[in-house]
């Protein structure tokens, strides 16, 4: 079973990224303006060979080679904006909630939760802290993010939470093992991959990231299963696991300086260098 997974986060209207999700510039590197994300459906609308875009809320569910899944990170207030743009292609999507921030500014509030479910998508977790580095988190505190998570989800769905999606790229196989535990049944983490593994019954299936900087041919490209792009990503992925593996700990510090100095980049496009300095500014506070 091959499966095209793609991760987006919050889509806002032009310049106005604090408005959902988390704050700061290295967290809005993977927020879209509403147009251009209007263009990357446009154009994985158009795109040849792509698979059916379905919905993955079972472990059991038998889908068709090369499907396509749509999912959204961190449960920003902009999801229901963004269902309404799927919904206008006829789609529907998987949205991960990070619990601990349900009703804070620039995130769901619980009557937009189920008014998610009940327009199709499929609501899941994205743990209750979003812990930088979740695969390091202690037993006792990993049973928590996903036990917990699912809990409050449930609490407010009224039914059983079944999937969910590790936070902050960060992934080993007892971070499944734990997600299997609390009843998850499908588990989406960041490596880009089509292939699907199990583990402890809970499927396993990685996705490939859209964040700004890539444009909506790549990301048609990807959704078709054109190699190139999808072996540019494996490469990059790859060789991040080992500049994780070297700075420890240090590596989130570095990752957020180098963000930065793209999210400068990108700024100066329409922003000045005012922006810049801003980013600088912000990034001990940031995502």
């Amino acid at each position: 079973m091959s499966i095209i997974s793609l991760v987006y986060h919050d889509v806002v209207p032009p310049g106005q990224f604090a408005g959902s999700g988390f704050p700061g510039r290295d967290a809005d590197i993977y927020k879209f303006e509403r147009p251009e994300f209007e263009h990357h459906l446009e154009a994985i609308e158009k795109a040849p060979h792509r698979g059916e875009v379905l919905l993955l809320d079972r472990a059991a569910l038998e889908i068709g080679p090369n499907a396509v899944l749509f999912t959204f990170d961190d449960g920003g207030a902009s999801a229901l904006s963004t269902a309404a743009l799927l919904e206008s292609h006829g789609w529907r999507a998987h949205f991960f909630v990070t619990t601990d921030y349900i009703g804070k500014p620039a995130f769901l509030t619980v009557d937009q939760i189920r008014e998610l479910r009940a327009r199709g998508h499929v609501v899941g977790s994205h743990s209750c802290s979003h812990p930088p580095r979740i695969s390091h988190c202690s037993q006792q505190q990993l049973e928590r993010e996903w036990r917990e998570s699912a809990r409050a989800l449930s609490e407010i769905l009224g039914t059983k939470i079944r999937v969910a999606s590790v936070p902050g790229g960060y992934y080993l196989k007892r971070v499944a093992e734990a997600a299997a535990a609390a009843g998850i049944e499908v588990l989406f983490n960041s490596e880009p991959t089509s292939r699907v593994e199990r583990v402890n019954g809970c499927l396993v299936l990685g996705r490939y990231s859209i964040r700004q900087g890539v444009s909506a041919e790549a990301a048609a490209r990807i959704a078709s299963g054109d190699w190139p792009p999808r072996l540019r990503q494996y490469v990059f992925w790859n060789s991040k696991k080992i500049a994780k593996h070297l700075a420890g700990s240090y590596y989130i510090a570095l990752r957020k300086s180098v963000l930065n100095k793209i999210a400068c980049k990108l700024s100066r496009r329409g922003l000045g260098d005012d922006a810049c300095s801003d980013a600088q500014f912000r990034s001990s506070s940031s995502k």
